[in-house]
């Protein structure tokens, strides 16, 4: 159990290059496409085909990591799987989108987080 432990963590700490890399590998070598699997998942199930189409995909925009920096950074690393330089990047060139095209449950928990950690957040 410890190295599936081990092996999670280390999945967490991927940075984005790392990331794309490992789909790679995983595409060519293994004929997964892990952004398949994504697309399906922020699609959701049906939906109502008739009245006003209700928005289905949200941006999820960092205004300002407001007075808790340090904290944001961490929950932004967090929650969107970048490395420690990455996720300091995006908090630092706020306003800046932190996950586009998700579902609107995903959306409001990302949201909810993020303020939790002193955050200033806006969904699109």
């Amino acid at each position: 159990m410890a190295d599936l432990k081990q092996f999670a963590e280390q999945l967490v700490n991927l940075t984005v290059k790392e990331v794309n890399e490992l789909a790679t590998i995983l595409k060519d070598e293994y004929g997964i496409e892990p952004a398949a699997a994504a697309v399906v998942v922020a699609a959701g199930g049906g939906g109502d085909a008739g009245g006003a189409a209700e928005q289905s995909e949200f941006t999820v925009v960092l205004k300002d990591a407001g007075a808790s920096k340090l904290g944001v950074v961490k929950a932004v690393k967090e929650l969107t799987g970048l490395g420690l330089k990455e996720a300091k990047d995006l908090v630092d060139a706020a306003p800046s989108n932190i996950k586009e095209g998700v579902s609107k449950d995903e959306a409001e928990g990302l949201k909810k987080a993020l303020e939790e950690a002193g955050a200033v957040v806006e969904l699109k």
